[in-house]
This record gives structure tokens, sequence and C-alpha cells, in this order.
């Protein structure tokens, strides 16, 4: 009998002993989430440096193709070899496409590279992307980029605004360019304000020339010239907050404000001797016809106002920073400060693990560019990065504009709705340009294109 109670005691230790380690204490356990950084383990970053997440992979999609595709992919490596994670990318033409399906179909990269941070708004608005002020440093972000970077990168989700991405490679708009030697040897100076640049066209009128290149055919694009001038007039002649209601539909094409930057453009295109060719030239050249006349003997035309990608348009046998050269356009109102129009790749997360986040913080450092910015072709707006790192003066004087800004605004036309961006917006102005129609009723035509 105290056998039999001696097995039965034994039993029950035996089963107690089972429930204790599988019973509801592990079953109710919650489920592992990647560790926040702390003082004890230091940043993701910094644990990735110290080999804590070697072996793993992150998954990574984007435009950047065939040479693009290679300097990111070097400029990445010595990450790759210090921490052990592997970022596995993958370019694709069709990126704005496929990358929707994908996520969509609940199969997202790690990390999506976005050329346009609208096509990243639609996700951020669909929940599908990952906050990343819930591990990245704000202080340390603010510290490493201009406050518009972190304003362009905030966008509304379902449960409020959200951290949706960091900026990597970037360029610039607004630069003026001109044809160097023939300058100087004209006696002309670049100009550092409005007034300036105004006196410096009037007296290449007065010396018989036009001072302005201005063309913006572009085929089926026709136009798109015309809507990044608009956007150098709002960025210089209304706040920053006006230019982001007016991105969004808020602000009326049809507004004073609005209104104010178009007049002003016109002013200048419109302006008696200004545009080579005069106002018709303007809709009949394209816009990588258009600086050419720079480049005769003598020059028909000085001054170019268009992104750091036109130069593959100049004519072949050029030198930068003698045959040709560039400033930054001025600023007009002293309230707005020296705003510059930029485009560039924003990185957003869509799975969130420790090595991803890692690999995220990693994108907020100009390290993560720097081999690319050695190589030629892209511009870090990170403030650590370095202006010695650039073998170009193109470039090495874009990042210093860029860096110097005192605000920055992504392409508005890129940002606003297909219908308005890259639709009525282009027509319109390209129809009022030609005289077709005036002012009023292209500003009216843009607003009704807006999707209700």
């Amino acid at each position: 009998m105290k056998t039999m109670i001696w097995r039965v005691a034994l039993l029950i230790v035996a089963v107690a002993m089972f429930l204790s380690a599988c019973g509801p204490a592990a079953t109710e356990a919650p489920a592992e989430e990647p560790a926040a950084p702390s003082e004890a383990t230091g940043s993701f970053l910094d644990r990735a440096f110290a080999g804590e997440f070697k072996g793993t992979v992150v998954t990574m999609a984007g435009p950047f193709v065939d040479s693009d595709a290679v300097k990111f992919e070097q400029s990445v490596k010595s990450f790759e070899d210090k921490t052990g994670i592997d970022i596995q990318y993958a370019g694709s033409k069709e990126f704005e496409a496929s990358i929707s399906i994908s996520i969509d179909g609940g199969n997202p990269p790690d990390i999506a590279d976005f050329p346009q941070p609208g096509l990243l708004e639609t996700q951020v608005k669909k929940g599908k992307v990952v906050d990343l002020n819930t591990f990245l440093d704000l202080g340390k972000l603010q510290a490493n980029y201009n406050q518009s970077w972190l304003d362009m990168a905030t966008m509304e989700g379902p449960n409020g605004p959200i951290m949706a991405g960091v900026w990597g490679r970037v360029n610039g708009k607004s630069l003026v360019w001109y044809p160097k030697k023939a300058f100087d040897e004209a006696g002309y100076k670049v100009p550092q304000t409005w007034d300036e640049l105004i006196a410096l066209s009037d007296q290449i009128v007065a010396d018989g020339d036009a001072p302005w290149c201005i063309g913006i055919e572009s085929g089926a694009a026709t136009g798109w010239a015309a809507t990044d001038w608009m956007e150098e007039f709002m960025l210089r002649t209304t706040s920053l907050e006006n230019y982001d209601k007016w991105v969004k539909g808020e602000l009326k094409f049809d507004s004073p404000e609005v209104r104010k930057a178009a007049e002003a453009m016109s002013d200048l295109w419109f302006k008696e001797g200004y545009a080579y060719g005069g106002r018709q030239a303007i809709v009949t050249t394209s816009f990588g016809d258009s600086p050419k006349p720079m480049f005769e003997n003598p020059p028909k035309c000085w001054l170019h106002k268009q992104g750091n990608f036109i130069t593959s348009f100049f004519p072949e046998g050029l030198e930068a920073g003698v045959d040709y050269a560039f400033f930054y356009l001025p600023g007009i109102d002293p309230a707005y400060g020296k705003p510059v129009l930029v485009a560039g790749d924003i990185y957003a997360m869509f799975n969130d693990r420790p090595e991803v986040r890692a690999v995220m913080e990693y994108f907020t450092t100009g390290a993560s560019v720097e081999g690319w910015v050695r190589a030629g072709g892209a511009i870090s707006p990170h403030k650590d990065s370095s202006l010695d790192w650039y073998t170009n003066s193109v470039d090495r004087g874009v990042a210093e504009i860029i860096l110097n800004a005192s605000s920055v605004r992504f392409d508005a036309s890129d940002l606003m709705p297909g219908a308005v961006g890259s639709g009525s917006f282009w027509k319109s102005m390209t129809s009022y340009v030609s005289g077709s129609i005036d002012l009023d009723t292209a500003l009216k035509e843009i607003d009704a294109s807006w999707p209700q």
C-alpha cells in the first residue's frame, strides 16, 4: 500500500513539473518582439557593428538598375563586411508597379527605396509602413538632417503621423547654369540676390543678347519643366506651409499665393528680350536642347535653370568649371530664406526585425552613401557627410547648396495626384505659355482636374 502511495506521489510531482514547464505560464508568454535600444545594449547600429546580427539577411527593393545598382551595392559593402548582415538588393525599372503588388500581396521586402514620396504615402495611409519613430533617435536625426527632410518624411497613417522613411541619395534643382569662359570674358558677375539676377539679365539684354535659355518641350511630357519653375517661385514667394497645402490640394491653384508665383514666373519668362527666341520658342524648344545656345560662339543666351542632370545634354567636350558652371537660384523674399527644390530617394521599412532596424539606422548616416558619392552620381543630404568625398566640382557644388539650404522641398508635381501633377499641370501651363489660354483659365483648369 505504501509503495502504491509513493508511486502516486511521484506521478503527481512529475505531472506538476511538466505543467510548470509547459503550462499556462509558457503558453501565455507574449510573442517575442525586437528589443528596444538601451544604454546597456546600445543602438541597433552599434549592436550590428558588434556582430550581434551576423549571418542575417535584409531584403531591399528599389528602382536602381545597371550602373546605379552596382554603385548602391558597392556603397553598402563595407557595412555588410563589418556587420555580417547581407543586404540583398533587387532593382527594377518597373519598381512603381512591382512594389505595390508585393506590398498589397503581403510579401513586401524588408526595405524599399521610393524615388517618389507620393507612392510611399499611399502605403503609409494603408498602415503598411513601420513607424521609424519607434526606434530611431529623433535627436540624432535632427542633428544629421535639415529639418525639412524630416518634415517631408513625416506622413499621415491610419492612427496619426509617422516617420515613414529616411532619405538616402538626393539631387538639387535650384541651379542656374552659365557658359563660364564666355561669361567671365564678358565681365559678368555671379548674382547673389534676386535683384542682382534681374540686373544681370537686364545687362545682357542691353548688350544685345537674350539672358535666358528656356525650353519646355518634352514629347508627351511637355510642360514638366514649367512646373519645376512654378515650384521654384512658390518656394520663394510664400511659406513652406502654403507649399505643402498646395501639394495636397488644400491651397487652390486659383489662389492669391499660387497666382503670385505664376505671375512672378511670367514676369521673368515673358519680359521683352529675356527668353531666347521669345515666348513662342519656349513651348517648341526641347528642354534638352534649350541650353545648347549658351555654348555657341558667341553665346546666344547665357542662363539656364535646371537640375544637375542637364549636363548630360550639353555638347560633348565641355569641361565643368572651365566651359560651364552654375550658381544657386537666389531667393526672392528674405522671409523665405534660401530654399532648394530637390528630388531624391526615401527608404521605408516594412518588416520589423532587429537587423532591419540596424540597416535603417545605417541609412541615416553619410557613411551609407559615401561610396556612391566618391563614385559619382550621388548627393548626400546627411550633415556628417564631407564635401571632400566628391570627386567632381558639379556634385560638390550641388551638395554644398543643399547642405546650406534654409529649407528643402520635393518636386510638387511628383507629389500631386497623377491627373494633376503629370496631367493638367503640364498641359495647362503649356497652353498658357503658348498664349492659347490666359492665366485665369489655366489655373481654373488645373483646379477642376483635382480628384474629388
